[in-house]
């Protein structure tokens, strides 16, 4: 279930409480005239099964209330009453299959502001991954990849596509590109300087390395697990299922791909920059193809499923 707290105009006030009303899945309508201070106006409650949550935030913004007042969304933990059952009930679908589209566009948003935290992350990420292509260290991979923050800008991309709204493509595309050349800059410096302490050196990166070659050497299961890698990491977001994420920055090798072609750069070695490049494109590839064909696919089917479930209800004299 999903809390709502609006602050509505008050010559809006019956139109939101009707649109309430008349909305499947909502339950504890709660309105207060006059509650509200900045803005001023009525204060409307309710809470709603998140499943039938974007049509009502939807509805509420055609109103204009996201300019005239003030529309806040949260999830409810635990809800015990059986009226919040029966609206779930009444509700189309499950709320796990459910895309509250506002919430992602505002999380993703979010994730792909290019902020001095997000370079500073993707930075540390692919320092960390210097190390571990240097030493031949898969757990030294493994943290990097956790560390790195790049689905996030890659998620907004994919939503800003399926959503057709230019604005968060271009920010997610500034967060990518800028956020990348930052790191691997930054990279090529720290590997100077780990050179010149002995830590580092080209005898190193010229190894076999069993364990971490296969960031230069791409090949078909790269792009396969990135598009595997994508469609999870959709799913966990709009699911609100976060906890894949993490394993979802284990399995593609974006952040260690970047980090050994700044490596590789460094001491001259171009044949493993290509090839850690080539493996960097096949994932960012792999994750927006993906990305974008989940959303797609979870647009169109929830909408079906709620036209079948509106043909179904008797019609409203």
């Amino acid at each position: 279930m999903l809390h709502l707290r609006l602050i509505t105009p008050s010559d809006t006030t019956d139109d939101v409480v009707r649109l309430v009303e008349n909305t499947v899945g909502t339950t504890h309508l709660v309105v207060l005239p006059g509650a509200a201070r900045n803005p001023a106006g009525d204060v409307v409650m309710c809470d709603v099964a998140r499943e039938a949550g974007d049509e009502l935030i939807a509805g509420l913004r055609r109103l204009d209330l996201d300019r005239t007042g003030s529309i806040a969304v949260e999830n409810i933990d635990l809800s015990l009453s059986k009226r919040a059952d029966d609206a779930e009930d009444e509700a189309p679908g499950e709320g796990a299959d459910a895309v509250l589209w506002e919430h992602l566009e505002g999380a993703t948003h979010e994730e792909s502001t290019l902020s001095i935290t997000y370079v500073a992350f993707l930075t540390l990420a692919t320092m960390i991954a210097a190390c571990g292509v240097v030493l031949d260290n898969a757990i030294l991979i493994v943290g990097a990849m956790a560390v790195g923050p790049e689905f996030g800008p890659l998620a907004g991309f994919c939503t800003a596509l399926v959503q057709r709204a230019p604005r968060l493509a271009l920010r997610s595309l500034v967060a990518l590109l800028v956020g990348f050349a930052a790191a691997l800059l930054v990279t090529v410096g720290f590997t100077y300087l780990m050179d010149a302490v002995d830590l580092f050196s080209a005898v190193k990166l010229d190894a076999e390395r069993p364990n971490t070659n296969f960031i230069y050497r791409p090949d078909a299961f790269s792009f396969v697990v990135a598009v595997l890698a994508g469609a999870a990491g959709t799913l966990s977001l709009t699911s609100a299922k976060s906890g894949a994420l993490v394993g979802v920055a284990i399995s593609v090798t974006t952040v260690p791909a970047a980090s050994n072609a700044a490596v590789a750069f460094a001491y001259g070695e171009y044949h493993q920059a290509w090839g850690s490049t080539e493996q960097l494109l096949l994932n960012l590839l792999g994750i927006v193809l993906a990305g974008t064909l989940t959303l797609l696919a979870q647009k169109y089917f929830w909408t079906r499923q709620r036209q079948r479930h509106n043909a179904g209800r008797p019609s409203t004299p």
